[in-house]
């Protein structure tokens, strides 16, 4: 018996890093999943997008939980495309329990020297594709009656603010004042809304020669090794990153049982980043 056995989970950006990981942590708990992602590389990341393999195999791993998953390419800036990939699965599944806004990205620049169309494709995706997510499912899951979780990915800088990552920054602050509203909006129909909230996390968003020069700039083309120490130093354990099955542990708290009178809450998955920075 798994903990979420017989629900079904809608995730947003499902074919790699912590998406795959959440989609993975709560299917090995019984849920079914319908998702989507985008697959390609967009113009102001530093590293690759997610592609088609990466896709098809996340289907796979669920299906080797004995689960079953629907899904579909698309981009969250476009709420047909992400209304159609949610209706898919509910064409197969008939209904949703937990929402899993987490496509995003990660790019910047100092403030006043970030393009228009860098600008743009951050808030777009972080924060219109989120937004997008819950208008897509938000209706069905009042519709069912049945209470539900919705759990934003935020990130430390959602709760404060770095210095070369405004735009990801601003986007993230909106989620959590998202967050916060949709709770107050949905708490009467027993759905909870929360976010976490993680430090550095093991994925192509932080590995990469953007992210490795922001904490060395000293080097020319500083590597992953160059920069360890430099991630551990801002964290009060001594780690210099999480890994994404850390985050989708808190995440199955939050939509289990055993998290049903938490809402509204910015959850930090930190390490000690936020207090000690």
């Amino acid at each position: 018996m798994g903990q979420l056995d017989g629900k079904v989970v809608f995730i947003t950006g499902v074919a790699r890093g912590q998406g795959r990981s959440h989609a993975l942590t709560l299917a090995r708990e019984g849920a079914n999943i319908i998702g989507l992602d985008l697959c390609r590389k967009l113009g102001s990341t530093a590293y690759p997008g997610a592609t088609d393999e990466d896709l098809q195999e996340t289907v796979r791993l669920i299906k080797e939980t004995g689960q079953e998953i629907v899904v579909t390419q698309a981009d969250v800036r476009d709420f047909d495309q992400v209304k159609a990939a949610f209706d898919a699965g509910i064409e197969r599944f008939g209904r949703v329990d937990i929402v899993l806004p987490n496509a995003g990205i990660c790019s910047g620049g100092l403030t006043w020297e970030l393009g228009e169309d860098e600008w743009r494709e951050m808030i777009d995706i972080n924060l219109t594709g989120v937004w997008h997510a819950i208008k897509a499912a938000v209706p069905t899951m009042i519709e069912q009656g049945e209470g539900g979780s919705v759990v934003f990915t935020g990130s430390t800088e959602a709760l404060k603010g770095a210095a070369n990552i405004s735009s990801y920054s601003a986007s993230k602050h909106g989620v959590t004042g998202l967050m916060t509203s949709l709770a107050r909006e949905l708490g009467e129909y027993n759905i909870r809304v929360n976010s976490v909230n993680p430090t550095c996390v093991d994925t192509n968003m932080i590995n990469n020669d953007f992210v490795y020069g922001l904490f060395r700039p000293d080097l020319e083309k500083p590597t992953r090794a160059d920069v360890e120490g430099a991630f551990t130093g801002t964290h009060i354990l001594p780690v210099p990153w999480i890994e994404p099955k850390d985050v989708s542990e808190a995440i199955l708290y939050l939509v289990s049982d055993a998290g049903r009178y938490i809402t509204a809450t910015a959850l930090p998955i930190d390490a000690g980043f936020i207090i000690k920075s």
